[in-house]
């Protein structure tokens, strides 16, 4: 193993890391917000159940993402460089911005970028990336359909209930909500670095014979995660849990449920989906229950925005990058 290959895997697990801590917003947002639990225990409540989620997933989306968006003939260490560059660049960008973009759609275009560079439209897999394409508009609907489905079974339920109770119960209720979410997160966001990283491994002879995820690699993706979700985006901590909606411990726990359940049925399907997008559509969706202006449109509006231009922007780096690293090569 090249000294090289040795720092692109390093670089693979610090887009992980970036990962959890950019996306921590979306499994701890709510139940900070709510004030359940304060951000320190918040955070350690999140990570570990990042890190847990391998004993439960399939590595479907790894193997998406591993030979899913890019010919697994056309990837190279460049390609891996290039892509991994665009991902990080971008999460950083927006994570200073305090934009909750999506980590998963800044791999895929990072990777489309270096990709395309490389070996032209035909070295893209169309079915795959149209497939996540699809998914940009389709997680966060299905995340708001299902918020507003638990919302009005929660509301109904409960509806002669004494707020206070209700309040009660749904704080320990988030606790559950917040930990099913983490290890959705856990079990789609990791993979992707595991494929990634398992991509590389192939198209340097490292790993032969049929496409494989090892178990060091799904361990430390895992862990790497679970390290940023612990350090916390507080940046965008802020928008998802204050700016878009107002929430109660009820909110967070039918957001959360919502979008837990469309993680973990995505991840089953072998489908990258952001989880960004699925929670913001959740609480977006668990909001309108209240009324229509308990969502602040303007901050969704500028959110959706950041969604349309991660692929495009994290290709655009990742195809500069993958230029710098074949002059310098």
């Amino acid at each position: 193993m090249t000294i090289f290959i040795i720092f692109l895997i390093l670089l693979a697990l610090t887009f992980d890391f970036l990962n959890g801590f950019h996306d921590s917003a979306n499994s701890i947002a709510t139940v900070v917000s709510t004030r359940v639990l304060s951000p320190r225990y918040a955070v350690i409540w999140a990570a570990f159940f990042n890190f847990i989620a391998f004993l439960f997933f399939g590595l479907h989306v790894a193997n998406t993402i591993g030979k899913g968006i890019v010919d697994i003939n056309v990837v190279d260490q460049y390609v891996i460089f290039g892509a991994l560059v665009g991902a990080c660049g971008w999460n950083i960008i927006t994570w200073y911005f305090g934009l909750p973009t999506s980590s998963s759609h800044s791999l895929i275009g990072g990777l489309i970028g270096a990709g395309l560079v490389k070996a032209g439209p035909e070295g893209l897999v169309m079915s795959g990336i149209m497939k996540t394409v699809a998914f940009i508009v389709i997680s966060p609907l299905v995340g708001l359909i299902l918020g507003v489905t638990i919302g009005i079974i929660v509301y109904w339920l409960f509806r002669n209930s004494i707020p206070s109770k209700v309040d009660n119960i749904f704080r320990k209720g988030q606790l559950v909500s917040a930990a099913f979410y983490s290890m959705g997160h856990g079990g789609n966001d990791a993979q992707k670095t595991m494929g990634i990283i398992a991509s590389l491994l192939f198209s340097s002879k490292i790993l032969v014979g049929e496409f494989y995820i090892p178990l060091w690699v799904i361990i430390s993706c895992n862990g790497a995660i679970a390290l940023g979700t612990m350090f916390g985006g507080w940046r965008i901590v802020k928008t998802m849990g204050q700016k878009i909606s107002k929430l109660k411990p009820v909110d967070g726990f039918c957001a959360e449920t919502g979008a837990a359940v469309t993680l973990f049925i995505s991840s089953a399907l072998g489908i990258p989906v952001s989880t960004t997008h699925t929670i913001t559509g959740s609480i977006v969706g668990v909001a309108t229950l209240k009324r229509a202006s308990a969502v602040r449109w303007g901050v969704a509006g500028t959110i959706v925005w950041s969604w349309v231009l991660t692929i495009p922007c994290s290709a655009f780096i990742s195809i500069l990058a993958y230029f710098i690293i074949r002059k310098i090569a």
